[in-house]
């Protein structure tokens, strides 16, 4: 077990970082990218991004902290929050395809997708990233190691900063039915009927 848990807190490790910094390269500079298309975009900011996360490889045994021991408590946390996450992944999928969760209508110059308000988009505006910090969650909770832990918590504001960058360029796409959807959709935290 020891095993399987400090190779998930590795994954973890290298991969959420990486995945949060091309969010990060995408969306305030979306207008920019789109003049290269979604393909060539994830090519050109691909090659950093596998940098960043070989960089964190390299440096995994010192940046995962002290090894907290495994908890019979946390795993089952990690067991509900996997259970979560595929609850959310289930809901977003019959309306966020795959073409538009890699960003080709905010990359491409002709096709500007749909805005998403129907279904779980009509309770929260942004399950996607409520699902990844879930299964982050899961991941964290079953590996307990310092520094994954490190990394879910400032994932939370790093995500939020991405969605405030998203929104503004759902804004600029969409205009004035995005800003109403805003009046009516949470963020994060859907209402009570």
């Amino acid at each position: 077990m020891d095993k399987a848990r400090y190779f998930v807190a590795v994954i973890t490790l290298v991969t959420v970082p990486p995945a949060l910094a091309l969010w990060y390269a995408i969306h305030p500079f979306a207008g920019f990218w789109r003049a290269f298309g979604a393909r060539w975009t994830y090519v050109i900011l691909g090659l950093p991004a596998l940098g960043l996360g070989w960089l964190l490889w390299t440096r995994s045994s010192w940046l995962l902290g002290r090894d907290l021991g495994q908890s019979w408590w946390l795993a089952g946390l990690s067991v509900v929050a996997v259970g979560g996450g595929i609850w959310i992944q289930r809901q977003r999928r019959k309306y966020l395809t795959q073409k538009i969760l890699v960003g080709v209508p905010e990359l491409s110059k002709t096709d500007k997708g749909r805005l998403l308000t129907e279904g779980i988009y009509a309770r929260v505006r942004n399950p996607r990233y409520i699902e990844f910090m879930t299964y982050v969650l899961a991941y964290v909770a079953f590996a307990n190691y310092s520094g994954t832990w490190i990394v879910w918590l400032l994932g939370w504001p790093g995500i939020h900063l991405v969605v405030i960058l998203e929104e503004r360029e759902l804004r600029d796409r969409f205009g004035q039915e995005y800003i109403d959807y805003c009046r009516r959709v949470p963020r994060y935290l859907p209402r009570r009927s």
